[in-house]
């Protein structure tokens, strides 16, 4: 069978089976079977993909990082990072708003995941600021715009998959590139609810006590430091991203069930029944992807994409903006993690022509994908903040629009601007 029918089979097998709403892992596990069939290919090569897919030292570093985030969301960790960031931006107005921004940008470089944070933090915030007069569709919107902070905030395991994804990008300068644009992140949105709550007439937030002081600061800084532990240990060559990880996960052990005691110890239990959870869904999506990108590479698709873009335009601007867009259209209908592991084999070819850093990429797919999870049909933050808010995805997502059109800007100027996540690797690195 000719490659174009192929291809023509892998398009129209991978749509049908999106929309008949199979599991995203099945769809690229199926796919790749029946494209191997039409191709006469032994079917055994797929299962060897699949099995080589998962065959990493690296991976390990996911299931200790996604256990660490776990124990840590188990307990109290959110009430606590939300104590630490109202001594800072508590007390103006739309303090509690920007309260989440910095709340959500510190869980979420602990536990490395968007969802994770909106649930956690939200969960407190959302309530919190309801009772303070703020609307509820405003609450849920800064919510869900904040927690995309976590999946660019290292350690985010969104990096890791793209690392693997791109053949073997250094993780250490992921991490270190995902820093300053987070940073920048944070300020856009902490600006932009500053100016909605003046708009408003949103209360400014209550100051914190002296006394409770040390108490916040302590226990802000005991949560803090599981990050401090993962990227110092990387960051300074004591540790690899695996080690960091199980480290991690031994120090938030003993701070959670030891030390604050939010948990009985019989907790456990269910802290590994949902990290094996996690950990087999993930496990599973990255060796059905690594079949369907070899199933791809087979047919000559980034081969053909990258002639194709080259084609339109030889202007790194023109191809770098039709990226985003492709990005953030494919966003809206499929989840972050697939799409990394599809997109990256696809594009990567593409960039590598026009010059662009693959650690410079990554941050760029990464920050692109995660607006994704706030934009409908199926943005999982989103929908997470609307059941935590009680609010409906039609009025979260207007809301949403103001924080949705601050984050492309972001995306932009990290597209454009190499240096805003190239210099901390840069400058660490030596280079």
């Amino acid at each position: 069978m000719s490659t174009a029918i192929s291809i023509i089979i892998l398009a129209v097998s991978f749509t049908g089976l999106i929309l008949l709403r199979f599991p995203i892992a099945m769809v690229l596990a199926l796919t790749s079977l029946l494209v191997a069939f039409t191709l006469d290919l032994p079917l055994a090569v797929i299962g060897q993909r699949m099995v080589q897919g998962i065959n990493s030292y690296s991976l390990l570093a996911i299931p200790f990082f996604i256990l660490a985030g776990q124990i840590m969301s188990e307990g109290r960790l959110a009430v606590r990072l939300i104590n630490l960031a109202q001594l800072t931006v508590g007390a103006i107005r739309g303090g509690l708003a920007m309260v989440n921004c910095v709340a959500c940008m510190l869980f979420g470089n602990i536990s490395g995941s968007a969802a994770a944070d909106a649930s956690s933090v939200g969960s407190v915030m959302i309530p919190m600021m309801k009772k303070k007069n703020y609307d509820a569709d405003f609450s849920v919107a800064v919510t869900s715009a904040a927690a995309i902070q976590g999946v660019v905030m290292p350690p985010s395991h969104n990096m890791i998959l793209y690392a693997l994804a791109a053949g073997g990008v250094s993780i250490s300068s992921l991490f270190l590139a995902g820093i300053v644009p987070c940073l920048i992140l944070l300020f856009s949105l902490m600006t932009l609810s500053f100016f909605i709550a003046k708009k408003r007439g949103y209360p400014k937030g209550e100051p914190v006590k002296l006394k409770d002081v040390p108490k916040i600061v302590r226990d802000g800084f005991l949560s803090m430091f599981t990050a401090v532990i993962i990227l110092g240990g990387i960051f300074s060559g004591w540790f690899t991203a695996t080690e960091s990880g199980a480290i991690a996960c031994v120090y938030a052990f003993i701070l959670t069930f030891f030390v604050y005691r939010d948990l009985p110890i019989s907790h456990v239990k269910i802290i590994f029944l949902k990290t094996f959870r996690t950990v087999a869904m993930v496990l599973f999506l990255i060796a059905a992807s690594s079949a369907f990108a070899w199933v791809l590479t087979y047919l000559k698709i980034p081969a053909l994409l990258t002639e194709g873009l080259l084609a339109i335009s030889d202007n790194p601007i023109i191809i770098l903006l039709i990226i985003n867009v492709l990005l953030l259209v494919l966003g809206a209908p499929l989840d972050m993690g697939p799409l990394i592991l599809i997109m990256t084999p696809i594009l990567f070819p593409v960039v590598t022509a026009l010059g662009m850093d693959p650690v410079h990429f990554g941050i760029v797919l990464i920050l692109n994908l995660g607006i994704g999870l706030i934009t409908p049909p199926v943005g999982t933050v989103l929908f997470v903040g609307c059941a935590v808010g009680r609010v409906s995805i039609e009025a979260a997502t207007k809301r949403l629009i103001p924080y949705f059109c601050v984050m492309v800007a972001v995306l932009l100027l990290i597209t454009y601007v190499p240096g805003i996540s190239m210099w901390l690797p840069n400058l660490v690195n030596g280079h």
